[in-house]
């Protein structure tokens, strides 16, 4: 019989307290924390830093870009060996909680170049920020997606752990928004940069400590289950439902990743906002996402995940469209606009590792081994590359088309127009096939109880037992495995 197939009763022990727990409404909170640090550097790096080289540091707009999606399509590399090293990860502390405790040190060290630059920091300087910076992401999203996972056995269960960090998130997002409205009132030259830079320095060891401190990990004994041969990897980066979901978070990251690239331009010079009333309006938009994190998961727990999703991508993609009537400088026909994309828009990254978590059960249930670390990294290097091509496909057609990113360059009405349409048409085209390649997804609710059902049947069954539940010990795929597919 395959070891690969068995498991210990230690290890079954922790996989079953695992699943069936449901951690408190304080536990879960104290564990979401760390998504307060990457949601407050997902709007301050996406929206600000590339605006602030471009307009402040005085670097082109295809330097700027350039930088931000070469690193990033290098950076994408790492994530796949990342997760595959945290998977067979063995310590007295856990499995991906050591991983996460060494993720903020580096993480701060990256935010600390990137938004401190030294005066006339060139192409080179802001290179070499962006590689430390990616690689301290890449460490705390992993561990705490994957831990995540973990955590969250059951389909629902899942929903709700996920959409609690999305509203941990969103909330680092909101407040980090709220230091650009301030400064600028009093006139801060580099629109508040540095004191987000401070802000995420200060929050970012802190979230990590509690979530270490106060989250239990399973820890499992058994070498076995994570021997990964190439035949192992290839058939798992290959299964059509995960190609699914990482095409799928390619475009829904790309979609929002490109707006947010072009918000600053877009707002000021189409929209006719200033930095303030700018600022103001994406706060709304990301303040919007704790409302979508509470009602999407909720939608997604009636309808499913999948179903949830392309609810939301078309009404992202409507709701950009209803932007473009709205007329120029009307602040709150713009504010309720901007309220309904972004309480659409938290379902993305949200409902995508959630399905992917579901994959994960499906894959332990096939081959007996975990592989949630490197699902996870799929999803990280979906979003890496989507956040690279967003920022340099982007400045690179703005630049293109003659848009002028510089301070006190004036910008003719044909940029502006070119402007416009850049900003509209990127967006809503990704994000529609992000939603249409859950079109014919199977693994709904029903699908993954079978799954779990019979992952519990099999680790009941202890040492000796297989996945067929001791018929022979052939090793067939399950029905409900290959139904779902």
């Amino acid at each position: 019989m395959n070891r690969s197939l068995e498991e210990t009763p230690r290890t079954m022990a922790s996989t079953d307290s695992t699943a069936h727990s449901r951690l408190s409404l304080p536990a879960l909170l104290g564990f979401s924390l760390p998504g307060f640090t990457l949601g407050a550097l997902s709007v301050s790096v996406s929206v600000y830093l590339p605006h602030f080289y471009a307009a402040h540091v005085g670097l082109s707009l295809a330097a700027v870009g350039g930088a931000f999606g070469v690193v990033r399509l290098f950076d994408s590399v790492l994530d796949p060996i990342l997760g595959v090293t945290m998977d067979q990860s063995r310590t007295r502390f856990g499995r991906y909680r050591p991983w996460l405790t060494a993720s903020a040190p580096v993480l701060m060290l990256g935010v600390y170049l990137l938004f401190e630059p030294p005066p006339m920091a060139g192409m080179g300087y802001l290179f070499a920020a962006l590689a430390v910076y990616y690689v301290g992401i890449s460490l705390m999203t992993l561990s705490h997606v994957s831990w995540a996972s973990v955590i969250a056995g059951q389909y629902h269960e899942r929903s709700r752990v996920f959409g609690a960090i999305q509203m941990i998130g969103v909330t680092g997002a909101t407040l980090i928004l709220i230091l650009p409205i301030v400064l600028a009132k009093q006139g801060a030259a580099d629109g508040g940069v540095s004191a987000m830079g401070w802000f995420i320095l200060t929050a970012a060891p802190l979230g990590v400590v509690l979530a270490t401190l106060r989250t239990p990990e399973p820890i499992a004994d058994h070498t076995h289950e994570d021997q990964l041969g190439w035949r192992d990897y290839v058939a798992i980066v290959t299964r059509p439902d995960v190609l699914r979901i990482f095409a799928a978070d390619i475009c829904l990251t790309l979609g929002p990743g490109w707006m947010s690239a072009l918000y600053l331009f877009y707002f000021h010079d189409s929209r006719g906002f200033g930095a303030g009333e700018a600022s103001r309006l994406l706060l709304i938009y990301i303040a919007a996402g704790v409302v979508g994190a509470l009602t999407i998961s909720r939608l997604a727990m009636r309808i499913g995940k999948h179903r949830a999703q392309m609810a939301a991508s078309t009404g992202y993609s409507l709701g950009l469209l209803a932007l473009t009537l709205t007329p120029k400088g009307a602040f709150w026909p713009v504010a309720l606009v901007m309220f309904l994309l972004g309480l659409l828009a938290g379902s993305f990254p949200m409902l995508d590792r959630a399905m992917m978590g579901d994959v994960a059960d499906a894959i332990r249930l096939e081959q007996g081994k975990r592989r949630i670390g490197l699902l996870f990294a799929m999803i990280t290097t979906a979003q890496k590359v989507a956040v690279a091509l967003s920022i340099l496909l982007s400045f690179a057609v703005l630049q293109w088309i003659g848009y002028h990113a510089k301070d006190g360059v004036a910008n003719t009405p044909q940029a502006i127009h070119g402007l416009e349409l850049v900003y509209l048409i990127g967006p809503v085209v990704f994000v529609m096939l992000g939603g249409a390649c859950y079109i014919g997804y199977k693994l709904d609710s029903a699908r993954h109880a079978e799954i779990r059902a019979q992952l519990e049947a099999r680790d009941a069954l202890g040492p000796g037992g297989s996945i067929l539940g001791g018929l022979g010990g052939e090793q067939m795929p399950p029905a409900a495995v290959v139904d779902a597919f």
